[in-house]
């Protein structure tokens, strides 16, 4: 029993000293007998927190694709009323021609001649015959062209309707499995002693750090600025964050427009190897790009990490796994 009991000790200290590095805290421990209930507690909380990030990012994403499936319903719709006005336009010519047809304006060049007074009226009628064959043809060509672009932009419309209309379903999924699992890490949180509580509210180091001049280095600034400030699934600032509208808004200030998810910000750029980091490089973090920070030196970056800690300072190893390393400037 003994010997289970310093085990139960062993392994909750080891808990308490990875979340103490995961956290860039130090979080007291609490009495060995209540040590592995109040680690278990810890870990549940970021496990689920971590989770829930996750979904927050995977909700943004399927939001960015309904707005760009939206957008081609919507230039597809342009094309389609373009094409339908040309089809119209084009649909009177021909009937125009055609019913100057029923009405003998086309004959032959065997009526031309019989009619003509001289040889000057019959060139003339023989000349007005080959301006009408020719914009008959001309309007005929160009209706059926019409009638083609037509139809492939109502095809195309089809298309990003659908598009558009699978990217609801898949935002309403997200939004409910986002919801259940931002409720289950609340209650993970409130689960906690308030000294734990108190631990991942610190926020950490708040001093003046020099940023370097440009771009990259406003970026930072700004992202330094917000140290202290609360986490919220999908905020948008300027009073909470999520860790990638922290970055978002960031290189907005210094001018930069870029993506708002984590996904598509791993995709900006250049990449750079983990010994070449410099202030203003974004690190993205786990294998499913769920996670972003901004680096502030070769050793410590600034990020919106979960719901119950605020924006932080903390070493870059200590964030999680690295996935890729973007440079935004330079």
């Amino acid at each position: 029993m003994a010997s289970k009991t310093a085990q139960r000790t062993v392994r909750a200290a080891l808990t308490a000293t990875a979340v103490s590095v995961l956290l860039g805290v130090t979080l007291p421990l609490p009495p060995a007998v209540a040590d592995p209930d109040a680690s278990e507690a810890l870990r549940k909380y970021l496990d689920l927190s971590h989770e829930a990030e996750a979904l927050n990012e995977e909700h943004l994403r399927a939001q960015e694709s309904l707005s760009n499936a939206q957008g081609s319903l919507d230039q597809a719709n342009r094309d389609l009323t373009t094409a339908q006005q040309a089809q119209d336009a084009l649909r009177g010519q021909v009937d125009l021609l055609t019913e100057a047809s029923f009405e003998g304006a086309r004959f032959s060049q065997l009526s031309a001649l019989l009619v003509s007074d001289s040889q000057q009226d019959f060139l003339n009628r023989m000349s007005a015959l080959g301006v009408l064959a020719g914009d008959n043809a001309e309007a005929l060509d160009g209706l059926g062209k019409a009638v083609d672009l037509a139809n492939d932009a109502a095809r195309r419309a089809g298309e990003a309707a659908d598009a558009a209309n699978k990217a609801i379903a898949e935002i309403d999924q997200r939004k409910a499995a986002l919801d259940e699992q931002i409720t289950e890490a609340r209650e993970a949180y409130r689960s906690l002693s308030p000294a734990q509580r108190a631990a991942l509210n610190n926020a950490g180091d708040m001093s003046a750090i020099p940023v370097p001049s440009g771009q990259a280095g406003q970026a930072l600034a700004f992202a330094l600025a917000q140290r202290g400030k609360d986490y919220v699934f999908g905020s948008n600032g300027p009073n909470t964050w999520d860790c990638s509208s922290l970055m978002q808004a960031a290189y907005r200030s210094a001018g930069i427009a870029i993506p708002r998810t984590t996904y598509s910000q791993a995709l900006i750029g250049r990449s750079v190897s983990r010994n070449e980091v410099k202030a203003g490089d974004l690190i993205i973090y786990y294998t499913g790009q769920t996670h972003v920070a901004m680096a502030i030196d070769g050793l410590r970056a600034v990020h919106a990490s979960t719901e119950g800690v605020p924006v932080k300072v903390q070493d870059i190893e200590s964030i999680g796994p690295v996935n890729v390393i973007r440079r935004v400037v330079g």
